[in-house]
């Protein structure tokens, strides 16, 4: 299987110097390459452009200080950034054309298969890179024994920190998923509440709003700095700073989340949510990006596929409306948190009755089959109330206690 592993990195300020100039010479290797694209009436295959790096080197020098295989992942880069272009325009989205590249988007580099390699020197880890040197690196956890590295990406943030992502490849068997799920469990994602599953939990987002007024009060004294002062550079990686440390805090709470499910679970139901689409519509879209439910169902997936774990994302329509002991749908505005079906009488809180019906969809996705049974009656414990809620707050030791085998990645 095959992971990713992000370590910091600490250069002494020569080596940061090359870093800098190597990927700013990939930056503009990036500009040419589109440039000789876009002068062409038809695109060649990425590998005929790559043939042209050698009798590039021979007018261009400083090409010739960067590693063969670095120049070969640029070229690289432009062909995937082109190929996902053509798959949001094929999937209906308007597009334009790609840009240049300017230097503050422009902050990686990628050795692959070779140029690379993690020492131990005089008892420090190190990471050795073709043409740049030894670099200290900071590894806060060890690489499988039985693990590949395929290649290495060195990145810049805007904080001014340096950090390395290993591709790695694990010699490991995928675990089996179970034939028949037993421990079955289905999601419903929001905003106050972050997570309401079949279980009768419900998880309560985190509160940012510290960092959200932290970061609120760096860029509005950024705002007051001469663009492109001393003191302004100063201020804007302050404000990268404060970025950071919500992304942070964010991604360690969704990691411990999904961790949770996907090892405590046979199956997990999700909706299949078009996250993005939702960020655009009208209306509340800074609380939609803040709860990153893309990325959280992104990390959902990829371990329950390390842990043998069944995961399924449904169509989400009606999943509120529709009643999940009889399946009769009632219209209900958003700011009517109690499901009340005036057919079989069934009462529950509108998240619990949408999770149930998302873990129904789930069984028949996987051929599992629809409880003939109410959910009042199969899943939630008999000393709670349906229509009731056991909220566990973001950051309690009840959450902690809940994802104590989880790790943060």
């Amino acid at each position: 299987m095959q992971y990713n592993y992000k370590y910091r990195l600490n250069p002494p300020e020569d080596i940061a110097e090359t870093l800098l100039h190597h990927v700013n010479t990939c930056r503009q290797l990036y500009n040419h390459v589109l440039y000789l694209l876009n002068e062409g009436d038809e695109i060649p295959a990425r590998y005929e452009v790559q043939g042209r790096l050698p009798d590039l080197k021979s007018w261009w020098d400083d090409l010739g200080d960067i590693h063969s295989k670095v120049l070969q992942m640029v070229v690289k880069r432009v062909y995937d950034n082109l190929s996902t272009l053509k798959a949001q325009k094929e999937y209906g989205r308007a597009v334009g054309m790609l840009t240049w590249k300017p230097p503050r988007e422009y902050r990686s580099l990628t050795y692959n298969q070779s140029g690379f390699e993690l020492k131990n020197t005089s008892g420090r880890p190190v990471l050795w890179l073709s043409k740049i040197g030894e670099i200290p690196i900071h590894l806060h956890r060890d690489i499988p024994e039985n693990a590949t590295i395929k290649q290495v990406t060195v990145k810049r943030e805007p904080t001014g920190e340096w950090f390395a992502t290993f591709g790695i490849d694990v010699d490991e068997a995928t675990a089996e998923k179970p034939e028949t799920p037993e421990k079955v469990v289905g999601i419903d994602v929001g905003i106050l509440t972050y997570v309401h599953d079949t279980d009768g939990y419900a998880i309560e987002s985190p509160d940012f709003g510290k960092e959200r007024e932290r970061l609120e009060r760096a860029q509005r004294d950024l705002s007051r700095k001469e663009h492109g002062s001393t003191n302004w550079e100063k201020q804007r990686k302050v404000v990268a700073e404060r970025h950071a440390e919500l992304k942070r805090k964010r991604r360690d709470f969704l990691h411990k989340l999904s961790n949770y499910y996907a090892r405590e679970y046979d199956l997990v139901a999700v909706e299949d949510l078009d996250a993005k689409g939702l960020v655009e519509l009208p209306g509340n879209s800074r609380n939609r990006a803040g709860a990153a439910w893309g990325t959280f169902l992104r990390m959902l997936e990829y371990k329950c596929e390390r842990e043998g774990t069944h995961f399924v994302a449904v169509d989400p329509k009606d999943t509120t409306k529709e009643c999940a002991s009889c399946g009769v749908k009632t219209d209900k505005p958003l700011w009517v948190r109690e499901h009340s079906c005036p057919s079989c009488g069934f009462e529950a809180d509108r998240d619990a009755n949408a999770a149930w019906n998302i873990l129904s969809r789930g069984l028949e996705d996987v051929g599992a089959g629809r409880s003939e049974s109410p959910p009042v009656e199969t899943g939630l414990p008999v000393d709670t109330p349906v229509s009731a809620k056991r909220v566990v707050e973001a950051g309690s030791p009840t959450l902690k206690e809940r994802t104590a085998s989880a790790v943060s990645e």
